[in-house]
């Protein structure tokens, strides 16, 4: 990548700045795409008069309960989707093991957490079991895991390969805050129970990206470079592509068509997204998720202003709720918080607290840091005796 003109990362922003940042902003932006998602930029255009510049209400108005394809969900008005349930919901399995975390972890807290117990969910306001409102791909964690007894390392082949596990991924990227390397690694492994190929994946890569953006001195371009430096395959190739287009671009309209022609050749689900061609969501080392790379290119073209990325990514349509969930993660780690005006709707809207998870994982996240910490001390130690005293020429 060659780096545009941009200013350095905010100076002075704290681990509780940049974890309630990302956590708070991928919720708004969560949130902010729902009610636009699955359609296009000239549809989301007709249909709102001009472009989403904030909460706006169903894309069916009254008619949400039964209107196709979304019914029975309250998509719009501040209501936050899966993406954020299932991001708390892994913020809760961290506070439970209060350390890192695996595959194992997943079918031992995550599987139980979405069978057991109900809790309010917004888009069909009422409380329910969480396993009641996620899509099938993450209904499929609770068939192999629990009913299966597959072994988690490998549950997540023969699911359909779609941004599912990499959505809610944020978390692993805080824990292991500058330290993306280690959130790719950790988040593959947590993937593996629910994602393969190219799914499993962007997990890890979206992970590293939010551990990325936490480094003092991150930039859009940083965190793009690292991304490149670890990701494999199709995933890699396509996040080059895109943010090669995105740096034509510093106005996130002019970008819209653009960055959907350079994820194009490696999208699986085509060009009507309502409905995917026959080889959508299939395993392959040749292609990619169209949310992450999309992402990362508007955060390019909006130099990691949380606004504009996340009202890019919000107005590219198409799986919008996540791509500006993940946009919004990884704005807000580099230090850009959403609106307070946004996320007090949203919250307020969603009946849910968005700071107390985010106080939550940066609790855990020190006491994993300290954890770490005494890990690596252990090891350096032992490496020591081992090695013993070397003679010098």
């Amino acid at each position: 990548m060659t780096p545009k003109n941009s200013e350095s990362g905010p100076s002075g922003v704290t681990l509780e700045d940049r974890i309630t940042g990302a956590l708070v902003g991928a919720a708004v932006g969560d949130a902010l795409g729902g009610p636009v998602e699955g359609y296009s930029p000239d549809q989301i255009l007709e249909r709102h008069a001009g472009r989403v510049h904030g909460i706006v209400g169903p894309w069916n108005g009254d008619a949400w309960r039964t209107a196709r394809p979304i019914a029975p969900y309250h998509k719009g008005d501040g209501h936050v989707t899966d993406d954020t349930l299932m991001t708390h919901a892994l913020i809760r399995v961290y506070a439970k093991v209060r350390d890192h975390l695996d595959a194992y972890a997943i079918a031992d807290h995550l599987v139980p957490d979405l069978m057991t117990t109900p809790r309010w969910i917004p888009e069909l306001e009422q409380e329910a079991l969480l396993l009641h409102r996620v899509f099938l791909a993450e209904k499929w964690l609770v068939t192999r895991l629990h009913y299966g007894h597959v072994d988690p390392r490998e549950a997540g082949v023969g699911n359909i390969v779609n941004c599912g596990a990499a959505m809610y991924m944020a978390p692993v990227g805080l824990v292991n805050a500058a330290d993306p390397r280690a959130a790719y690694a950790e988040a593959l492994d947590i993937a593996g129970a629910h994602q393969s190929s190219y799914g499993r994946e962007a997990a890890g890569v979206f992970a590293a990206a939010v551990a990325a953006a936490c480094a003092p001195d991150a930039t859009p371009e940083s965190v793009v470079t690292t991304c490149l430096s670890l990701a494999k395959d199709g995933t890699r190739t396509a996040i080059l592509k895109v943010c090669e287009a995105a740096q034509d671009h510093t106005d996130v309209e002019s970008a819209l068509k653009p960055l959907r022609e350079a994820v194009a050749p490696y999208d699986t689900v085509g060009p009507d997204y309502r409905a995917p061609s026959l080889g959508a969501r299939r395993p392959s080392r040749l292609h990619a998720i169209e949310e992450l790379p999309v992402a990362l290119g508007m955060l390019l073209v909006a130099g990691g202003d949380y606004r504009h990325t996340v009202l890019g990514a919000v107005n590219y349509g198409r799986d919008c709720d996540s791509i500006a969930t993940m946009a919004g993660a990884i704005a807000g780690a580099l230090g850009s918080p959403p609106p307070d005006d946004w996320a007090k709707q949203v919250s307020e809207a969603s009946r849910l607290d968005l700071w107390d998870p985010a106080a939550t994982l940066t609790e855990v996240t020190r006491e994993i840091f300290e954890r770490d910490v005494r890990r690596r001390r252990a090891h350096e130690s032992a490496f020591a005796e081992i090695e013993g005293p070397r003679c010098s020429d």
